[in-house]
């Protein structure tokens, strides 16, 4: 990736956070809550930014003033203790500009949303189940790591271990904006445990990432709603509940159809069902939104579409890979055990650039 000039941006940040902090400071804005609300949010995001920036400036003086140093010194012990300073400012200042990159875009409308997940085995028969099952743990404990509640909407589970599908939410700082890259096909390759002959087997995984809608944002007329009850069923079609106590809830008008039975109570599996069926409109009204520019959406790489395959995940190498970046990363096992923040901020930071190579061309 070409190194990008970010200096014609970062006076407009600057200039950008003086306007901010003016209106902020103006008693009257408190008049106006979601105005407030919206200036606080930026005036957080640019104050970061500019902070970092600055930050990254006084490592790079630093920087600077110990390779004159290094020129011009002779002791060799003194030489390597140097070198060693060297190294540890670079991997400061690269840390610090990647963050710059994913801060210095505005953020996405969706960014500070929830987020619905769902997970659904593809090709690759039981192997794809239980990777669909490492994927939902692998999820869950980056959720952990960040502080995220996380909730199981769905859950239907193979009797002979995997997952068939799973919804699960995710509540929490800025989760949309973390988890929106995830949203596509998850292919692995592994020796399955029943591979006497230790042939690697490839299978994948589709993942859909769901900015959460409220009541408010998708307005749903009861008379468009189809809604149907029925026996809760464990893993193989066992029934788990003597009461018709699952509901499968039908949009009409978008013939979108999903079913919940993680509950006991009825009512509650309508709440859960009428929550998902809200996130997947939105989510298809906005994706409909999005194929009107789609000129402009060509110029990003990893769209979200869920037929779009974004990762590897090679156990016999140790390696994950992101294709829309070419972004590689050999500590597999570490990122299975929700270790991702930082695999996923060269992500982000990859997508900032594209996206910064667009907004410096306007």
């Amino acid at each position: 990736m070409s190194v990008i000039d970010i200096k014609p941006l970062i006076q407009r940040v600057r200039m950008s956070f003086s306007d901010v902090e003016k209106k902020i400071s103006d008693p009257s804005v408190f008049d106006d809550r979601k105005n407030y609300e919206k200036l606080s949010k930026e005036y957080q995001r640019l104050s970061s930014l500019i902070g970092r920036v600055d930050e990254s400036k006084k490592y790079e003086k630093e920087l600077a003033d110990n390779q004159s140093m290094l020129a011009d010194e002779s002791d060799d012990d003194f030489k390597e203790v140097i070198r060693t300073e060297i190294e540890s400012l670079e991997s400061k200042i690269s840390k610090l500009n990647a963050k710059i990159l994913t801060l210095i875009i505005p953020p996405d409308e969706n960014d500070s949303r929830n987020t619905i997940v769902e997970i659904r085995p593809a090709a690759g028969g039981d192997e794809a189940a239980l990777f669909a099952g490492d994927l939902l743990r692998f999820y869950l404990k980056f959720a952990e790591k960040n502080n995220w509640k996380s909730e199981i909407l769905y859950l239907s589970e193979r009797s002979l271990g995997g997952i068939k599908d799973v919804s699960f939410s995710l509540t929490g700082s800025n989760v949309f904006r973390y988890m929106k890259f995830e949203s596509g096909v998850h292919r692995v390759q592994r020796i399955p445990t029943t591979e006497s002959s230790g042939r690697i087997h490839t299978s994948t995984v589709t993942v859909a990432i769901l900015p959460e809608a409220k009541e408010v944002d998708i307005q749903i007329n009861s008379e468009d709603l189809k809604i149907d009850v029925f026996r809760s069923s464990g893993p193989g079609g066992q029934s788990v509940n003597t009461t018709d106590s699952a509901v499968r809830v039908t949009h009409i008008p978008t013939n979108i159809s999903v079913a919940s039975q993680q509950e006991k109570s009825q009512h509650r599996n309508k709440e859960i069902a009428m929550r998902i069926l809200r996130s997947r409109i939105l989510e298809m009204k906005q994706q409909e939104e999005m194929e009107k520019h789609a000129k402009e959406r060509k110029t990003q790489v990893g769209t979200g579409d869920r037929s779009e395959r974004i990762r590897t995940y090679n156990y016999p190498q140790n390696r994950v890979t992101d294709h829309r970046f070419g972004i590689s990363n050999f500590n597999l096992p570490e990122i299975m055990e929700g270790d991702f923040e930082g695999f996923l901020e060269q992500i982000m930071a990859a997508d900032s650039a594209i996206k910064l190579e667009a907004e410096l061309a306007k």
